[in-house]
């Protein structure tokens, strides 16, 4: 099938950050709605969907955006993949610095930093190696990681405190410089488990080549269906021998995250491409433009509200910026479950509207 701009690949993309807005800005993590948590250890929220969809996204992306390197690694393409793969690396050690720069205790990996990993590993094997080459290396990082996290750790192999990619980082980066969310120092972003998430951007790539090959949308939609059916199915049997897993970042999570990606884009490719209903997307377009750039000014605006803005209220305490706008303006007017519900659907309309100036001005901050 020859395609133009795939417009439900843009809307995808947008949907993508805005929930990434939604789940990461609650007025208070305390009154948060279920699905819009993480699993503490095993499971799939939807909130756990959301980041295995961008990186799924960035492989769907790059089999339209590689085609025009040609066959093999060329210098062109290299040191195209090198210099965003060190802008995304370096910008998300800035977002974990940002504004203390306590370097001694600063948190090496994060969000930005398993994009650049994945997307470095993924553009170079896609550049590399065939299609068929590239389905057995897909095959091999599933269950290579898999017999890793199994040989590898001690007692109970999957858990918190006994998986061998803790065990690595520690090693390897020192406590200072890993996340401590957990109640223990453990990085749901770390070295070993950035290898899996190389598959899910190459599961992205085989899902863009699918779409174009095809005779036709229909038949496109037809055969991420499929797939996407299988990888749910495949992916949640796994499950049982190998537990699905974000913060470890499992093969089963792999497979069971792309199947639903293949399905949430196979559906939009019927609404926007063969229904023709489009006008409903156009906020997700704005968003899904400067994806990158939204999410790290979302990150950023969160630090300043926090860190920065203190706030003396009529009682003379002193409380951040943040903390003020939920209790002063979003309690009051909902409540605290819902206020704080509030409070992150405001901040998504709030970051639309830089979206959408940027989008009329033909801004595209490529990072």
């Amino acid at each position: 099938m020859k395609t133009k701009r795939l417009i439900a690949l843009d809307v995808l993309r947008g949907l993508t950050i805005s929930l990434m807005i939604l789940v990461n800005t609650p007025g208070s993590w305390n009154y948060v709605y279920a699905p819009l948590r993480h699993s503490k250890w095993n499971g799939c929220t939807p909130t756990d969907m959301v980041f295995p969809f961008f990186l799924f996204i960035v492989g769907v992306s790059m089999w339209y955006s590689f085609k025009k390197y040609g066959t093999g690694i060329t210098k062109k393409g290299l040191l195209k993949v090198l210099k965003r793969f060190s802008v995304i690396f370096l910008l998300g050690l800035f977002l974990n610095a940002f504004p203390k720069f306590n370097f001694e205790h600063l948190r090496v990996f994060g969000v930005l930093q398993r994009i650049a990993i994945a997307y470095l590993f993924a553009a170079i094997l896609c550049m590399k190696f065939n299609f068929k080459q590239l389905l057995v290396i897909c095959f091999m990082i599933l269950v290579g990681y898999w017999m890793i996290l199994y040989f590898g750790g001690h007692g109970n192999v999957y858990s918190l405190e006994s998986n061998i990619a803790r065990k690595l980082d520690l090693f390897i980066l020192g406590e200072n410089h890993i996340y401590h969310g957990f109640g223990i120092s453990f990085d749901p972003e770390g070295l070993l488990s950035s290898i899996p998430s190389i598959a899910t951007v190459l599961l992205g790539y085989f899902s863009g080549r699918l779409i174009e090959i095809s005779d036709g949308i229909l038949q496109a939609i037809k055969k991420l269906i499929i797939f996407g059916i299988l990888g749910v199915i495949i992916g949640w049997f796994w499950g049982y021998l190998f537990p699905i897993n974000k913060p470890l970042w499992t093969s089963s999570y792999v497979v069971y995250t792309a199947g639903w990606a293949m399905l949430v884009l196979a559906l939009l490719l019927w609404i926007i491409d063969v229904k023709e209903i489009k006008k409903w997307a156009n906020p997700f377009i704005h968003f899904g433009s400067n994806p990158l750039f939204i999410f790290m000014l979302s990150i950023l605006y969160i630090k300043v509200l926090i860190y920065i803005i203190k706030i003396t209220t009529t009682n003379g305490n002193i409380i951040s910026g943040y903390g003020y706008l939920y209790k002063d303006i979003f309690v009051p007017i909902a409540g605290n479950m819902n206020g704080s519900l509030l409070f992150a659907v405001s901040h998504i309309i709030f970051f639309w509207l830089f979206a959408y100036v940027l989008y009329k001005k033909k801004i595209f901050i490529k990072i």
